[in-house]
């Protein structure tokens, strides 16, 4: 099963609140947001945001320009019928990150909550920094948040990568400042908590 099929059946089986990484809002997130959009017209696009309520959040704050990306077609048409006639103003992509086309030096803030943590695979990671780098605009933000030191090993059956915010950093390199790291307790839909670390950061 290639990584696109593993996606597909997770969110194909699984309802939108019952996958572990669920919040019904995803308060850390928004407020780095918010810290960084300069106005309603910031272009903002969400790495693995298929089935995510920030895009409903997003909208609801007046955000103008939101570009959503995820692997899963299914994840994504679950987001478009969720929010009915608004799914208009939303920039869609169905592709894997690694291999994705993106506007270049297009976006003012780059998020992505539990995807960079699954790329378990160095040459994973390099393309996914360069996506980065191609499609931000110099003095963009980048929100990162992955598992944390004390996360788990694995997740939906995938073996992911846990960071501490010097380790995340350092993926970057020097093109990115960081600005702060913090680490946050989330509650899952089972029950259960998992560490996500969160390094909040500029491109230069």
């Amino acid at each position: 099963m290639n990584n696109k099929e593993h996606w597909e059946k997770v969110y194909g089986t699984k309802a939108q609140d019952a996958v572990s990484w669920y919040a019904p809002h995803l308060e850390t997130s928004l407020n780095l947001i918010y810290q960084a959009a300069t106005n309603k017209d910031s272009a903002i696009i969400d790495i693995g945001g298929g089935e995510s309520t920030l895009v409903d959040d997003l909208l609801s704050e007046g955000y103008r320009d939101i570009s959503i990306l995820d692997i899963s077609q299914h994840a994504i048409d679950v987001a478009r019928d969720r929010i009915g006639e608004k799914a208009n103003k939303i920039h869609w992509y169905c592709a894997d990150i690694t291999q994705a086309s993106l506007p270049q030096n297009y976006f003012d803030i780059w998020h992505d909550r539990a995807v960079f943590h699954f790329l378990t695979d160095d040459a994973q990671r390099v393309k996914y920094v360069e996506q980065v780098m191609r499609s931000v605009k110099h003095g963009g933000h980048v929100i990162m948040a992955t598992f944390g030191p004390e996360g788990p090993e694995q997740c939906s059956g995938l073996d992911v990568v846990r960071y501490d915010a010097e380790h995340l950093h350092g993926q970057f390199g020097k093109a990115f400042k960081l600005i702060n790291s913090s680490t946050e307790t989330h509650q899952t839909p089972m029950g259960t908590t998992q560490q996500f670390l969160y390094c909040f950061c500029r491109m230069e």
